[in-house]
């Protein structure tokens, strides 16, 4: 069957659940082929992970420590080692082996700034 994939959603929130993110890097949002601006990538990195995930034949995992880019529809300025969440999220897993998640956002909201 052809197709199949427009029938997937990720749910955002559940994932979100539990976890920091924390700004790592700030760049500009472009579009692929056309490179025309279209808002501020944010990258973070999961700095705590307590989402109860399904393990599959007792095989525990984690995301701590795995990278996630917030690709925000539009300007925003947002400080290296903030906390934050995004907001009015849209997120697709794509990849070979479906491992792979883009994240779009309306905003991103800075939940607290790092003090270290």
């Amino acid at each position: 069957m052809k197709g199949l994939n427009q029938f997937l959603q990720f749910n955002w929130e559940a994932f979100a659940e539990g976890k920091i993110f924390t700004v790592t890097g700030i760049g500009e949002y472009q579009d692929y082929d056309t490179k025309k601006h279209l808002g501020t990538k944010v990258e973070c990195v999961i700095a705590s992970d307590k989402t109860p995930y399904s393990f599959k034949d007792g095989k525990e995992f984690t995301n701590r420590f795995e990278k996630i880019t917030f690709k925000v529809l539009r300007d925003v300025d947002v400080p290296l080692e903030a906390r934050v969440m995004p907001e009015g999220v849209v997120a697709k897993i794509y990849g070979e082996y479906r491992n792979q998640l883009s994240v779009k956002c309306e905003d991103i909201a800075v939940c607290e700034i790092s003090k270290d």
